[in-house]
């Protein structure tokens, strides 16, 4: 304070009474309105009541997926659904083949067309590959304590016996649709003062520590610009309005939004999930599994039911193992903490066509997969590096 009293005591020397600004300005920063010190932004749990059945809700979630209900009636065991025998699809014919690569060769900007035109086809190996999927659908719950500016709700805590998570109705969306609902649990809001500005509604402005001004940019504070030409941005005062606050010093509280008040109540979260898991059937093609995820086959075999039984009797025991595996291990995981509404499972064959090829006395090869007729060359022979300019 000695040292600021010294600066104005310099500046009032001066006969165009530039000190009385800086006084000015100096005490009203000094004597501003006083606002209540930012509080915590998560709130106290003292802010929440105890609402029976809910003893485990914490404020942000944190609390974990709440267990369904054992359901009142035992559901019926699974049943086998009937396996089909023909597993088999015809090969693409070497026509396709050779447009397919045609039109993969002219799509490259650096790529010749010439091995795709003139290379002969030698040899055209299929690779038939199944891939089995397992789809669960399942539904859970989860609570936590929550807080939004009160706008003039009725609050309803206590009025009545609040529903427990499980009895609350919601519509669900279709079946195997990823979705998300967030509803407040009857009879648990009410409004409390906002721990975040003490219920006053605003918080000091950070930009300028609540002083309402900052120092001015292009003097630095000094009210003079190039010398001792007067600045023209602060008025020679040497601070300006902070824009932030517009001057106020205090902003609006982001938590209660002005309001003062929050209601605070129980958020139940409902999420409705389908989880998915496939498994590819090894195949000695060459060609990596990663680039069938990409494509479609053809459905051979798919059967829903609210649980599954595995498919037994495939012709390739490997698909038939990792069907049971995978249905146990979804019944297992997915019971515990959310309730399975339905199962899925499905079995394509995939098309995999090994195309061999000879071009100006060379042996190369080409893949041809899906039911997109998708391209993949491991190594084309026919290259040239190029530039856009």
């Amino acid at each position: 304070l000695k040292m600021k009293m010294n600066l104005f005591s310099l500046h009032y020397s001066r006969s165009d009474n530039t000190g009385y600004f800086w006084l000015f300005f100096y005490l009203s920063a000094l004597y501003a309105p006083t606002v209540p010190a930012p509080g915590p932004m998560v709130p106290p749990a003292s802010m929440f009541g105890n609402v029976p059945g809910y003893e485990d809700t914490l404020a942000g979630g944190g609390g974990g997926y709440l267990p369904p209900p054992m359901p009142l009636h035992p559901n019926r065991d699974p049943e086998p659904a009937p396996v089909p025998q023909d597993w088999n699809i015809p090969s693409i014919t070497e026509d396709v083949a050779r447009e397919r690569f045609i039109m993969y060769a002219s799509g490259k900007c650096c790529y010749s067309n010439a091995p795709a035109k003139d290379g002969v086809i030698t040899n055209m190996q299929a690779f038939n590959t199944y891939r089995y999927r397992l789809e669960t659908f399942t539904e859970s719950r989860s609570t936590e304590w929550a807080t939004k500016p009160y706008e003039g709700e009725p609050a309803d805590f206590y009025t009545q016996t609040a529903p427990r998570p499980w009895e609350i109705p919601v519509t669900g969306p279709s079946l195997f649709q990823n979705h998300e609902e967030n509803i407040k649990v009857p009879y648990t809001s009410s409004n409390k003062p906002c721990h975040t500005c003490s219920a006053s509604g605003k918080m000091p402005c950070h930009e300028c520590n609540g002083s309402g001004t900052k120092v001015c940019w292009v003097c630095n504070g000094s009210g003079r610009e190039g010398g001792d030409s007067p600045c023209n941005q602060c008025n020679q005062r040497g601070r300006e309005n902070c824009s932030k606050c517009h001057g106020n010093g205090t902003k609006e509280c982001e938590t209660c939004k002005g309001k003062q008040q929050l209601l605070t109540y129980i958020n139940l979260k409902v999420e409705w999930k389908n989880n998915v898991e496939d498994y590819v059937v090894e195949q000695n093609s060459g060609l990596e599994v990663d680039n069938l995820s990409d494509v479609t086959g053809k459905t051979l075999f798919k059967n829903a039911q609210y649980m599954l039984y595995p498919v037994y009797g495939f012709p390739d025991p490997s698909l038939s193992q990792a069907s049971d595996r995978l249905v146990r291990e979804h019944q297992a995981k997915f019971s515990q903490n959310s309730r399975i509404l339905q199962q899925q499972q499905t079995i394509e064959l995939i098309p995999i066509t090994k195309v061999t090829y000879k071009w100006k006395g060379g042996i190369h090869v080409y893949y041809i997969y899906g039911n997109e007729h998708q391209v993949k060359v491991p190594d084309y022979p026919a290259t040239c590096c190029c530039s856009i300019m």
